[in-house]
């Protein structure tokens, strides 16, 4: 997948557990913890802010795109 989460650096970072952003965010341990493995296909744009906020930081700290070599070929 091109696009690579990078939660788990942002935390650390701030030295905050996942736990702790969870309960702050209001969402479950399990799907920030999807999200932050790139077990996702998708975030929501308050989920999103929510993160950016607590954390205060950009949504391109958290997430980078890299593309494949596939996507390179396509658009040769």
């Amino acid at each position: 997948m091109p696009i690579i989460i990078r939660l788990d650096r942002v935390l650390a970072d701030k030295k905050m557990k996942l736990n702790d952003l969870a309960d702050k965010v209001g969402i479950s341990n399990v799907n920030l913890s999807n999200l932050k493995t790139g077990k996702v296909k998708a975030i929501r744009f308050s989920t999103l802010e929510a993160i950016c906020e607590i954390l205060d930081c950009q949504p391109g700290d958290i997430m980078e795109f890299v593309p494949d070599d596939r996507d390179s070929r396509e658009m040769n």
